[in-house]
């Protein structure tokens, strides 16, 4: 065996070993997201507060062995501290002793959606999109302002706007990205007519979560498709999606 066939074995060799590994966390965070949404749906809060902090960090460590970006990994883990921050709020008591824990994890999904923002930076969004999603941002600010906590409103519309900007230029990555961004929107949504107190769906965290995992992992599936796109190496930063 000559030494160039020996190293193109080693590639393929790592490359079979690699692709073992991205679906076996794959499975483990598909696993997880069953496991958080039946302990939501069972109303069994362990099963919730031991699945949903494993969701991020299995993602993160498929899209990892994927070779993403990294701005995709640290949004991903900012997620994470995101999730184990909002937990800390869902478990204390009603009397808003933990607003410095959900303050926190607005902060760090804020941050998740500061990496969208550098990993997005360049692509080519729609303006007609940017529009309708500037009448949502602003409709739904001013419908939710009068329930909100007076300490809450401020971050709640700064944060707005920043979740806002992401979905939309997520959309220049293509339909899964896209998709992963609305869905992100949708997801902070519910939870924040939650905290303003409106009429909610039955089992309400179920559906937050749903439509949360479903955004990450759209998100990443956006980023790591269009980044190993054979024409473009670089196209996930790179789309021509035009009004």
């Amino acid at each position: 065996m000559s030494a160039a066939a020996g190293v193109a074995g080693g590639r393929a060799g790592f490359g079979r070993r690699r692709t073992a590994w991205a679906r076996r966390f794959l499975v483990a965070f598909g696993v997880a997201a069953l496991a958080d949404l039946g302990s939501l749906v069972a109303g069994a809060d362990a099963g919730h507060l031991v699945a949903k902090p494993l969701l991020m960090p299995l993602l993160a460590a498929y899209a990892a062995v994927r070779g993403a970006p990294r701005p995709l990994i640290a949004a991903l883990l900012f997620g994470w501290g995101g999730d184990v921050f909002l937990l800390a709020d869902a478990n204390a008591d009603a009397n808003g002793d933990a607003d410095w824990a959900f303050l926190l994890g607005m902060g760090s999904f804020a941050a998740g959606h500061v990496c969208y923002l550098v990993l997005f930076g360049r692509s080519r969004t729609s303006w007609l999109l940017g529009a309708g999603y500037a009448v949502a941002l602003v409709t739904t600010v001013a419908l939710l302002w009068p329930g909100l906590p007076a300490e809450l409103r401020a971050p709640v519309a700064g944060y707005s706007v920043l979740l806002t900007a992401m979905a939309w230029r997520a959309s220049g990555l293509g339909l899964y990205a896209g998709l992963g961004g609305a869905l992100f929107l949708l997801s902070d949504t519910l939870i924040a007519t939650g905290v303003a107190e409106w009429p909610r769906l039955p089992v309400p965290d179920f559906w937050i979560m749903l439509t949360y995992i479903a955004a990450q992992y759209l998100l990443a599936r956006g980023v790591l498709v269009r980044q190993e796109a054979p024409a473009a190496p670089s196209a996930y930063r790179e789309s021509r999606t035009t009004a």
